[in-house]
């Protein structure tokens, strides 16, 4: 870690506290749809393009609703939320960025979320002006866990993959980003890490808060 030259980070669940807006928005449609709980199918939707995220929602509620009418009605729950005001920031987000800052150290967001989407939450939330380049899940080929959008942002950045930390709270995230061949911190939000992907052998971190005091020792 002592000669990384970037820092690459997820949106959702890390930077900005959306995750539980999103299971929140998530409950309340399966309720109106009248399905029952159905934390278990949005587990598996963190971290996914929407293309991959439509997927799983067709597997996984085939049968019992139209998943079509279920996904606009959540996307509109989910967006008045959001949009309303902006999301809170994750702990450790603002003395993390300003570090990076002040050290010169570029960053790049690689979030599966739509660019113009992530790029007005991120000036909603104010952090906007921290990066130096953002990609969407719909600036790429193939979703994480594909390490694409990891290599992209890389390449955006002017820097080799194996010079960058990733930073990510997604099992799909981390799987992206060590396939791109980059150091990995997961700092996890609602779900933790399975042993299956402890043994990738990736650093687990509490919060931004460590993340950083990691990587201000990593540079003393």
């Amino acid at each position: 870690m002592r000669n990384f030259r970037a820092v690459i980070f997820d949106m959702d669940g890390l930077l900005l506290d959306t995750e539980r807006l999103a299971l929140l928005t998530f409950n309340e449609t399966c309720t109106e749809f009248g399905i029952g709980e159905r934390t278990e199918v949005f587990i598996k939707l963190i971290g996914l393009n929407q293309a991959l995220g439509d997927e799983v929602l067709r597997n996984e509620l085939n049968g019992v609703v139209d998943t079509k009418d279920f996904g606009v009605v959540w996307e509109g729950k989910y967006e008045a939320l959001t949009t309303r005001e902006p999301v809170p920031l994750k702990a450790g987000v603002p003395e993390l960025l300003s570090h990076l800052k002040r050290t010169e150290v570029p960053a790049a967001v690689a979030t599966s979320t739509e660019s113009y989407i992530a790029k007005d939450k991120l000036r909603n939330a104010g952090i906007f002006g921290y990066f130096d380049f953002i990609v969407g899940g719909d600036q790429v080929h193939k979703g994480k866990p594909d390490p694409e959008i990891f290599l992209k942002a890389a390449s955006g950045l002017g820097v080799e993959p194996q010079d960058c930390i990733a930073v990510e709270d997604s099992e799909n995230g981390v799987r992206a980003a060590v396939a791109a061949g980059m150091t990995v911190l997961q700092v996890p939000d609602l779900v933790p890490p399975s042993p299956e992907l402890l043994r990738l052998g990736h650093t687990v971190l509490t919060d931004l808060h460590q993340v950083l005091e990691l990587l201000s020792a990593t540079r003393a």
